[in-house]
């Protein structure tokens, strides 16, 4: 992938992230995001499935603060840390994929295996991606009656090292 994609892509998720606009991602920000996703699906931050989602994001927080010290990252921080996590498929897997299986597990609200597309919507809307790109998302993601928890974690590592359409999530579409 392009380093000037990457980029976009990362600053992205940045802005996402950086719930308050104030330029920084704090904790709260991305335990925020988590909060809405926890609420989005009527699912307890205490139960299995909550305590695996805020666990996983409080890893991912743990994993790109080590690197600033700071308690808050800004865009650049954001971009070196993710890039770091991202250089290599064991880091990707010990940092983020927790937090995506997380996020993909709590979509899956009939625990089939399966996202469906309003799930995929649900959790989309969380991130702030508008309606209609959650629906090309799930689109590009859907292969036979929705898309599997793999599928849906796979999509996350894609978006963030591969251009190849159909497989990553839609550019606008958030993920972490």
């Amino acid at each position: 992938m392009s380093t000037e994609l990457l980029k976009r892509r990362l600053d992205h998720a940045f802005g996402q992230l950086d719930a308050d606009g104030n330029g920084r991602v704090e904790r709260d920000d991305l335990l925020g995001l988590g909060a809405l996703i926890l609420v989005g699906f009527g699912e307890s931050p205490t139960s299995a499935a909550g305590s695996k989602l805020v666990d996983g994001f409080e890893s991912v927080w743990q994993a790109l603060s080590g690197e600033v010290g700071d308690g808050a990252i800004s865009p650049e921080e954001f971009r070196t840390g993710m890039s770091s996590v991202l250089s290599e498929d064991e880091r990707f897997d010990a940092v983020l994929r927790p937090a995506a299986e997380a996020v993909a597990e709590m979509c899956d609200t009939d625990g089939d295996g399966v996202v469906e597309a309003a799930e995929l919507r649900l959790l989309l809307s969380a991130f702030g991606t508008p309606h209609g790109e959650a629906e090309t998302a799930f689109e590009r993601l859907e292969r036979d009656r929705g898309v599997s928890v793999d599928e849906l974690v796979e999509a996350t590592r894609a978006y963030y090292t591969s251009v190849v359409p159909g497989v990553a999530l839609a550019r606008s579409a958030g993920s972490l």
